[in-house]
């Protein structure tokens, strides 16, 4: 599978169940899971963005260790991919513009729980994707840049 391809798995099964589970590691390095809503822009094929408050717990977490896991699944379970990379923490308005036309309609939680409309973008560097079909016993792994 290229990486044409290994995205284009990606934007199919977000399509398909418009959330992730990021995993982040604490100061205490202990994993930290939490489920987001991230999405593929069209100009930056090989990144994955998503957006919080600059004020949660991940972005300080981050700021200690921007490696990072997403675990992205159909709805009906028979795709999976988990993604590695690394994430840069963005606070440009024309790059928050662009992802909140990709994914402000499907932040309904997101703006329930932050009483501020003050956000920043995530935007994961793709590094490695894993593809399954679990019901097959099928996959395959990308390596994004060698």
């Amino acid at each position: 599978m290229t990486v044409q391809e290994m995205i284009k798995k990606i934007g199919e099964i977000l399509e398909n169940s418009k959330t992730g589970i990021l995993a982040t590691i604490d100061e205490n390095g202990q994993p930290n899971l939490r489920w987001m809503t991230p999405s593929l822009i069209r100009e930056w094929p090989e990144a994955l963005f998503a957006v919080t408050s600059p004020h949660s717990a991940k972005v300080k977490q981050l700021n200690n260790n921007n490696q990072v896991s997403w675990s992205i699944q159909s709805k009906t379970l028979d795709q999976v991919v988990h993604i590695k990379g690394t994430i840069n923490i963005v606070d440009n308005p024309s790059l928050k513009a662009q992802v909140m036309e990709a994914i402000g309609m499907k932040l309904t939680v997101f703006w329930n729980i932050n009483t501020s409309t003050d956000f920043i973008v995530l935007e994961t560097d793709i590094q490695e994707a894993r593809w399954y079909s679990p019901m097959k016993g099928l996959s395959e792994t990308v390596v994004f840049h060698e």
